[in-house]
């Protein structure tokens, strides 16, 4: 009899286990969505301005609000150095995947990057951004985390990204954790996630732009496809 209630005890853990895990990870074969507006400018014959983003990510196109990001920071670009540096802000919160299981956890985060851009063979675009941030987690230890994005665009009916240009838009972005243990006993992988991301934009003038493509997002636990609708816009 103990026996038994041993063995129907042990049935129930891992029935529970596996219905935990499946309730955490999203659906691998549904399409999620990012809409995101970017903005970017300089102040008035300064070194100096603002940029950032704001992000609307669902786990799938409508209705299960994965993340609202709203991200800002100061930029500067020392004269004729091709580099723009950045020191910013973002408040975060995600939620759990499934449209019943929205408990959004807030986050917190500084962060400091460095931009530069160079073009091979005429038509290749390309900007590199490394980052790094700074992170405060509701209900975690504080942690870090590395990030390293290349941008590829290719203008395809004019030679460079002007009014009226159709281009293709291509990045890779790898993120990689600091901080290994985030308290009581959890621990995060080295590796957080990656982004590969493929997409068609229009230049609608010379400071909007607007973007349409597929990024494909891996981390260690599932991998998910999300399309992603962008506005990025210079003033």
């Amino acid at each position: 009899m103990f026996i038994r209630i041993k063995y129907f005890l042990f049935t129930l853990f891992i029935l529970g286990a596996a219905y935990q895990a499946n309730a955490q990870n999203p659906d691998e074969d549904q399409l999620g969505a990012w809409y995101m507006y970017f903005y970017n400018t300089t102040f008035k014959n300064s070194n100096w301005g603002i940029q950032g983003d704001i992000q609307y990510r669902d786990w799938q196109l409508l209705g299960d609000r994965e993340q609202l990001l709203l991200r800002s920071g100061l930029t500067y670009s020392p004269k004729e150095s091709g580099v723009k540096f950045t020191l910013g802000y973002a408040n975060i919160s995600t939620g759990a995947f499934g449209t019943d299981r929205d408990n959004p956890v807030g986050e917190n985060r500084i962060y400091q990057e460095a931009l530069f851009s160079n073009t091979i063979l005429k038509r290749l675009f390309i900007t590199h951004r490394f980052r790094f941030e700074q992170r405060w987690v509701e209900n975690q230890d504080f942690r870090t985390r590395y990030r390293y994005n290349i941008f590829v665009n290719v203008p395809l009916n004019k030679s460079i990204l002007v009014k009226n240009t159709l281009y293709t838009a291509f990045y890779n972005e790898m993120f990689i954790n600091g901080q290994r243990n985030i308290g009581n006993g959890r621990k995060v992988n080295f590796f957080d996630r990656n982004r590969t991301y493929l997409g068609l934009g229009f230049v609608i003038n010379d400071g909007l732009r607007v973007q349409l493509g597929w990024m494909k997002q891996t981390t260690n636990n599932w991998d998910k496809n999300q399309l992603q609708i962008s506005l990025h816009h210079t003033f």
